[in-house]
């Protein structure tokens, strides 16, 4: 069997973000992998799209996270690469590694980053979402991301890391630069150098400080984190640092924002929300399923030629694992194109499967569920201040976000 190859097809396309489930329905219908477009940077990519492959994907260890684990040197030579120095934890951290050097990382990061240390937020999460509605009330038209998507977790992590209240936006513009950078604008990851040398300086004062003063926070307890003998370097700890504000922050943005539009353009569940706030749990879970804050999963690469669903796939290539495509799969989800916020059992894909399972999943679902249900009691008359066709979308492989979300709530 061969791979439908739609190579023209550009994933990261706005235009293809704003809609993909229709051509993602086609895609499962088609074939098991998909040639596509990943962007200028990444490329051609096999993407994977029906729920069945992509589950056995993201278990499956024949797949390495490294590049250098899996590619020829001749495609490492012309793999795109994040400068070292300063940059080199951006490369080090859970996503981007393989066992043992996995399995050592996420036991130690375990021991630090709790289901315990996340609940402990819950209250924090609760006040800081009514305060950045007052403010948002207060205004009336408000973009939701600007004003409540995206301070809200960020603002979260930032208080589990210990970063002192002086140095919040100094934290938070370094990550919101990075962040946007990914999206791969021209000249973006030139722009954002500054504000990420900024706040790597800030991350490691931070480390320093607390291997010498713990307090009661993530970065102290990632510097006590032991396993025997075995502790996290100080590179070790920034790179787990920059995966929590990745798995803490893009989902939460993606789910909130994300999560209201499809409200709105499905008032009967919206309805239903509001007048049963019992059902904040399952709803969570249809909307991580229904919009896919992550449209795919982070990158793999295959050790060796391999075959899915009767397609060789070579060594080295760049696999993605269709996630938004899988959980709109008929063949696991009843009216998998319908949004029904009483859905169970919802086996969703959402935070990804196996080994690399996403860390942040806790935090992201607890702030989610917390910032919805505030917004739709304190909001009655929510509604679009724009026609939903005039919604940009970010332009990303991985990430399914929009660049904002102009609203009026009242």
């Amino acid at each position: 069997m061969t791979a439908t190859d739609t190579a023209t097809l550009d994933i990261t396309d706005p235009a293809f973000k704003a809609d993909p489930f229709p051509r993602y329905a086609r895609m499962r219908a088609t074939a098991p992998v998909v040639r596509v477009t990943a962007g200028r940077r990444q490329g051609a990519a096999w993407l994977v799209p029906r729920y069945a492959d992509v589950q056995e994907l993201l278990r499956d260890d024949r797949f390495a996270k490294k590049p250098a684990n899996a590619m020829t040197r001749e495609q490492l030579r012309r793999a795109p690469t994040l400068p070292g120095g300063p940059f080199r934890p951006l490369q080090e951290g859970l996503l981007n590694v393989d066992p043992p050097q996995h399995t050592r990382l996420r036991a130690l990061v375990h021991k630090a980053f709790t289901p315990r240390m996340v609940e402990r937020m819950r209250a924090d999460v609760e006040v800081l979402t009514e305060e950045l509605l007052d403010a948002a009330l207060h205004k009336g038209d408000v973009d939701l991301i600007t004003d409540l998507a995206n301070p809200l977790p960020l603002t979260v992590v930032g208080r589990i890391l210990g970063v002192p209240g002086e140095d919040q936006v100094r934290f938070q513009r370094g990550w919101q630069v990075l962040s946007s950078a990914a999206d791969g604008r021209p000249g973006g990851a030139l722009r954002a150098v500054p504000a990420v040398l900024g706040m790597m300086r800030l991350l490691r004062g931070l480390v320093r400080a607390r291997a010498s003063a713990p307090r009661d926070d993530l970065i102290s307890a990632l510097v006590a984190a032991r396993e025997g003998d075995d502790a996290l370097t100080e590179d070790e700890i920034l790179a787990m640092i920059v995966i929590l504000l990745s798995a803490g922050h893009e989902t939460t943005v993606n789910l909130i924002a994300s999560g209201t539009l499809a409200l709105l353009q499905h008032p009967d569940q919206l309805a239903r929300l509001r007048d049963d706030p019992g059902l904040g749990r399952t709803a969570t879970e249809e909307l991580l399923r229904f919009v896919a804050p992550a449209e795919t999963a982070t990158e793999r690469y295959p050790r060796e030629d391999l075959v899915i669903g009767g397609v060789r796939i070579p060594r080295g290539e760049l696999v993605l694992a269709g996630i938004a495509s899988a959980n709109r799969d008929e063949a696991v989800f009843a009216d998998p194109d319908r949004l029904d916020l009483g859905r169970d059992p919802n086996p969703h894909l959402a935070f990804g499967k196996g080994i690399h399972y996403c860390v942040g999943a806790p935090l992201a679902r607890m702030e989610g569920e917390i910032a919805i249900a505030a917004l739709l009691r304190r909001a009655p008359h929510l509604r679009l201040a724009i026609p939903a066709a005039n919604l940009r979308w970010r332009s990303t492989s991985i990430i399914r976000g929009l660049t904002s979300l102009p609203l009026t709530l009242r």
